[in-house]
């Protein structure tokens, strides 16, 4: 009988709703191991024995354990970070920031500390932002560092877009890259339904009401849910993350990396067309931008870069 981790593996840091419901997306597929750590022992365990149980009823046979130690992290295949204080409404993104940067940098270097060979993936909010300080705390090869964002605006902006034309969305392409708040840029002219470009199907007055609405997602959901922010999409963002990478799937997609030339952006961390691979990200994509769009890139640089200067960690 299996009782332990034999093959691929997964560490998931924070046992909240989206580690939890990553934690089920990749044992349900039977894609990796998975570790799940929280500093709450109980709530670690207590969610990976329930995950255990469920085992026979869905057939999975992935192990998973539940643990505060973090040393339990040694030679994950990937590592995710999800710890961290969730938006609450009226929070800003610099108090935001402020706390969780405390978080993602003391998980950063314990993942330094026993799984350097790891690629990591951030999902902890401000994205950009945290994704920017684990890059800077872990060391590592840029290619081994990634936040979950682009995956998910684009996913937003594609089911909105699926609602107005009233098609499947699955027939949508949506592709979003610059930083995970107001700041996004839509590329709709990349961007497609039904085969046809965004930019032909839509007008500018409808291109920016969608754009709007992608925007405010997220904050929508924090305001309804009065506790807390969106889980279910993220956690399905990421999963589709770790499957291209564990499974050398060559998927292109956008996620916030390390930019270093891309874009003719420098020292920062934002969302860009990726190509993801075994080895984490394989290629940064750089796609013909507008003036507009590269103008509005720009704009969400700066802000980013003014963001960390502030946050003084």
């Amino acid at each position: 009988m299996k009782t332990g981790i034999t093959g691929k593996k997964v560490s998931i840091i924070g046992a909240g709703n989206v580690g939890a419901i990553l934690a089920q997306r990749i044992l349900e597929h039977d894609l990796a191991d998975v570790v799940l750590v929280d500093i709450v022992a109980g709530m670690s365990r207590g969610k990976a024995y329930d995950l255990q149980d469920a085992s026979l009823i869905m057939g999975y046979e992935k192990y998973i354990e539940g643990t505060s130690d973090y040393s339990r992290v040694k030679d994950s295949n990937i590592v995710v970070i999800t710890a961290g204080f969730p938006r609450q409404p009226g929070m800003s993104r610099e108090d935001l920031a402020r706390k969780n940067g405390v978080i993602v940098k003391d998980v950063s270097l314990k993942i330094k500390e026993f799984a350097p060979n790891s690629i990591v993936i951030v999902v902890t909010n401000p994205l950009d932002i945290m994704c920017y300080l684990a890059y800077k705390v872990l060391g590592f090869d840029r290619r081994r560092i990634m936040g979950m964002a682009g995956i998910l605006d684009s996913a937003r902006c594609s089911n909105l877009v699926a609602e107005e034309l009233d098609i499947m969305r699955t027939e949508v392409d949506s592709v979003i890259i610059g930083s995970h708040d107001d700041n996004m840029v839509p590329l709709f002219r990349h961007s497609k339904a039904q085969g046809r470009p965004l930019n032909v199907v839509f007008d500018e007055a409808k291109q920016g009401e969608i754009m709007e609405k992608t925007k405010k997602r997220g904050t929508e959901i924090v305001s309804l849910l009065k506790s807390g922010s969106a889980f279910f999409a993220p956690s399905a963002a990421c999963f589709l993350m770790i499957k291209a990478i564990l499974r050398n799937e060559h998927l292109m997609s956008c996620a916030s990396v390390y930019i270093d030339g891309e874009y003719g952006l420098q020292d920062i961390c934002i969302g860009a067309p990726v190509l993801f691979g075994e080895n984490g990200i394989d290629k940064i994509v750089e796609l013909e931008l507008t003036s507009d769009e590269l103008e509005k890139l720009q704009k969400a640089a700066a802000s980013l870069k003014d963001s960390i200067r502030k946050l003084e960690i």
